[in-house]
């Protein structure tokens, strides 16, 4: 109690008192991690200037106004109290937790996914786990404010509810061009070119690195079209997704214009304002992407593995079962897709045209991008600028959910009246079409529904800050590439966000690194701040929990479970050969450069090349023929 009426003391001595009080509080602190909070109601104080509340639980407060400062201790949960006008007294509390519960919801879900295979009860026993820490351990209260608050919240985001809408109109499109003979076409026209397994897993990473503009159409884009075709060639659904994921996020991390690009740039020109440092932050960006090693060297594992035809894990065992067994799915499994609502759906006599896929699935594609430039267009750009700052001008401002909205159903209305015009198909058979295609997408919305609330129940219970508080201080100068990068791999892993993780550490990351190296034009700069990239892509596409992860599986019709067990070996091992060959090196060789950055590049497709040489297990002998073989 002593403790209360010292607070009321320090915040009587910055000033009177006014009416109006806000205090801007956190859900929950966690104790002995520092948390900030807003006071206003200084004198002199307002919503522009608030006083700063500084501290953590059981520890010194700093509490910051406009005309003062002081220090007070408190200890456990956090009771401030402060005397309004008339003699009213106002008071607000926030209860404190050990700091490492924070980490509960979102291993507990990765655990359970990973032991259930059961991703639902997994994703919900984390949301639920999180929010009765947050409401003083009571079950009950956990389990409703999970339903009505987190998840009902998330469901009503628009942002979230575009991306749902797109995802069953994608979902539908491809109910259409499967029924109209357009999908028969594509694989009929890529079975020429491409009859081995080899050229089926080459030519679905080359579409992957063809959609570079953003991540979610890539992976709807690729995994949906490829499907039919890597089916064919007995590729497993655990590898195609593999693949797709594989050239999702490390693709869009490096793509010279993509919307991950243009968030990050955002965040990195932000803190060279408040540094005082004049210079382009798109031109920081082209200079670092050399030292963007994880995602240059997850495209590359994808190619050499798809080469050399050797696998390691359980991708070894997926891939001779499909190989062996033309069983592309492990018994059991289940595929966030159920196309089995589509097998078969094709009506006898109706021709194989490639173009009434190809068509609606370009127009998805130009359409998403004039969609992005029409959201990002603003009313009038800053004079005497040039053509290519008008377009990262447009890319800062562009809703690409949005895009991606108007371009699937723009294609969707395009491939209804494609298959009318050929008399392919009626109006009754082509929403039909729609309508069971769109139920394939079905489970996933649920999953990334579930995906996004305990991606928000993380940010509420500070499972980031709890993470970045116990890592900085390992950070060394020329260890700074290294750890920066371990950092934002474990808060994307057990967070699922890869622009979270760019939200948390470019503010961090940036300052720091300025501090250490004295400017942003030198290589070890460059090379940490694509650590903060590279890290972030490696959970992006890597977490259970991450709805990249989530949407890769979907388009490619896997067990979002299996791909995960499949993929985390082949990410570990590339993240492990970025650090001990990339990242640790670049920091800590003295003059490192350009020439010295290749070179890095060389010996670590060696020793990847090298680790699938040994280590790796050849595949059996693909069939002579690989036709017949159909979806389970």
């Amino acid at each position: 109690m002593k403790s209360l009426f010292i607070v009321a003391a320090v915040l009587l001595s910055f000033g009177k008192p006014v009416l109006a009080q806000n205090i801007k509080l956190p859900s929950i602190i966690l104790s002995n991690v520092p948390f900030e909070m807003e006071w206003e109601g200084f004198s002199h104080a307002s919503p522009e200037n608030p006083a700063i509340v500084k501290g953590f639980a059981g520890g010194s407060f700093k509490i910051t106004s406009p005309i003062g400062s002081a220090d007070v201790k408190i200890q456990g949960n956090i009771v401030l109290e402060h005397p309004l006008d008339e003699g009213a007294i106002e008071s607000r509390e926030v209860s404190s937790i050990p700091g490492w519960l924070s980490l509960l919801p979102p291993l507990l879900a990765i655990v359970l996914a990973l032991l259930t295979k059961e991703m639902l009860i997994s994703l919900f026993a984390g949301i639920w786990a999180g929010v009765t820490i947050m409401l003083s351990y009571n079950p009950i209260n956990g389990f409703l404010r999970s339903l009505d608050g987190y998840i009902v919240d998330n469901l009503a985001d628009s942002g979230h509810a575009t991306i749902l809408l797109f995802t069953f109109g994608f979902g539908g499109l491809i109910g259409i061009v499967q029924r109209n003979g357009g999908l028969a076409g594509i694989v009929a026209i890529a079975a020429k070119f491409a009859k081995t397994r080899v050229r089926g897993q080459v030519a679905t990473a080359s579409m992957g690195l063809f959609i570079f503009f953003d991540d979610y159409a890539n992976s709807l884009l690729v995994g949906n079209t490829m499907r039919p075709f890597t089916d064919k060639l007995r590729i497993s659904r655990e590898k195609l997704s593999y693949i797709v994921d594989s050239t999702a996020a490390p693709v869009a991390s490096i793509g010279i214009i993509s919307t991950w690009i243009v968030f990050a740039m955002s965040l990195l020109d932000g803190q060279l304002q408040i540094l005082g440092i004049h210079t382009n932050a798109y031109l920081i960006f082209l200079l670092a992407i050399p030292f963007s090693y994880y995602a240059v060297l997850a495209i590359i594992f994808v190619y050499m593995n798809a080469i050399m035809k050797r696998e390691f894990g359980p991708m070894y065992e997926a891939e001779k079962r499909a190989i062996t067994t033309g069983a592309i799915l492990r018994p059991g499994a289940k595929p966030l897709s159920d196309d089995s609502l589509l097998r078969n759906a094709m009506p006898e006599g109706i021709p194989h045209r490639w173009y009434n896929a190809v068509i609606p699935v370009a127009i998805v594609i130009f359409g998403t991008m004039v969609g992005m430039v029409i959201t990002g267009m603003p009313d009038v750009f800053p004079e005497n600028i040039s053509f290519l700052k008008k377009i990262l001008i447009i890319m800062d401002n562009t809703n690409s959910s949005q895009a991606l909205l108007w371009g699937s159903y723009i294609a969707t209305f395009t491939a209804i009246v494609m298959a009318l015009g050929q008399k392919l198909l009626t109006l009754r058979v082509a929403l039909e079409s729609w309508f069971e295609g769109a139920r394939t997408m079905f489970l996933a919305v649920i999953i990334l529904i579930l995906a996004w609330s305990l991606g928000s129940v993380c940010t509420d219970i500070h499972t980031a800050d709890f993470i970045v508080h116990h890592t900085r201080d390992w950070i060394s100068p020329g260890l700074l590439p290294a750890l920066t990068f371990i950092m934002a791999a474990l808060i994307s892993f057990a967070t699922g966000t890869s622009y979270g993780t760019m939200s948390i550490l470019i503010p961090l990351i940036v300052p720091l690194s300025v501090q250490l190296t004295g400017d942003v034009h030198n290589v070890m700069f460059w090379a940490t701040f694509s650590a903060i990239i590279s890290g972030a892509t490696f959970g992006d596409h890597c977490s259970p929990i991450s709805d990249t992860t989530i949407l890769s599986s979907l388009a490619s019709g896997a067990d979002n479970v299996d791909h995960v067990q499949t993929q985390l070996p082949y990410a570990l091992v590339v993240g492990s050969v970025s650090i001990l060959f990339g990242f640790l090196p670049i920091g800590l060789i003295p003059g490192a450069g350009y020439l010295t950055g290749v070179m890095f590049y060389a010996i670590s497709i060696t020793v990847l090349f090298l680790i699938l040489k040994f280590y790796g297990k050849t595949l059996p002998a693909e069939p002579s023929e690989l036709s017949g073989v159909e979806s389970p």
